[in-house]
């Protein structure tokens, strides 16, 4: 019995360590809708508490601009239903994982408290993409560091890691580890895509931008298919793969698809 007190002592105090119970840390505005849109909408409506920061305005994309991406994000949000969406300001194109750069990331992971982090493909065709995701791996486990020294709004930052990090997959494919069935948050995926008229294939959205190969209306049909094909390898409707940074243990084998 009193094992069965210190063990429920153990996992109540452990909850209460996280503010959040997914943080997407992703480079660009966009990375998170395209990737684990549905995996985050599944989530909010489950009652758990997701927030997305981005790592950078997404300034150098050939269509908007800074000013029109935070607006499109900032929709996006209220579609997904997330806690919250910050940015960081990092130099889209240009951050590297370096020390600068990490304790920035670190100050994120500190301030949120996630229990599980989402971050970016571990290789893909844009380079920010496996950069973020490196970043957000080595600032991970920084974060958990008590004699890295970070503070925010003048305040000292307390040491926190969180229990997983998993990785979307982009535009390149990458055998997934494991996928989650958004088959039910579909539509609210590609609603939240849809909010970023100025960098999709947006039918009733006029623009004289150059077109873009993420702009062409084939994009959004690969979309749909990559969502198609993953949900068809769990024998679901639609699905998005991610990849994990160690090894998954499970104590109920009935909760596999």
């Amino acid at each position: 019995m009193a094992h069965e007190i210190d063990r429920a002592l153990f996992i109540l105090s452990k909850r209460l360590m996280y503010k959040t119970d997914i943080l997407v840390l992703v480079a660009h505005p966009d990375d998170a809708e395209l990737s684990c849109g549905g995996t985050i909408a599944a989530h909010v409506a489950k009652g758990h508490r997701v927030g997305i920061v981005d790592l950078t305005r997404g300034e150098l994309g050939t269509r908007g601009t800074a000013e029109s991406r935070a607006k499109e994000a900032a929709d996006a949000a209220k579609i997904l239903g997330v806690a919250f969406r910050e940015n960081l300001g990092l130099p889209d194109g240009f951050f590297e994982n370096t020390k600068e750069y990490q304790l920035e990331v670190v100050k994120a992971i500190r301030k949120h408290c996630p229990k599980l982090v989402i971050a970016n493909a571990v290789a893909d065709r844009h380079p920010d993409h496996s950069r973020a995701a490196e970043l957000v791996k080595t600032a991970c486990f920084l974060a958990g560091l008590p004699k890295v020294e970070t503070e925010l709004d003048g305040e000292k930052q307390e040491a926190f890691r969180p229990e997983n990090l998993y990785h979307i997959l982009q535009t390149d494919y990458i055998k997934p580890d494991f996928v989650f069935d958004i088959t039910e948050y579909m539509d609210v995926k590609l609603e939240a895509v849809r909010a970023f008229k100025t960098q999709f294939h947006i039918p009733d959205y006029d623009s004289e931008e150059p077109q873009t190969l993420i702009s062409s209306p084939e994009f959004m049909e690969f979309l749909k298919a990559r969502a198609k094909e993953m949900g068809h390898s769990i024998r679901t409707g639609f699905g998005e793969g991610f990849t994990k940074s160690r090894e998954i243990g499970v104590n109920d084998l009935f909760s596999l698809l």
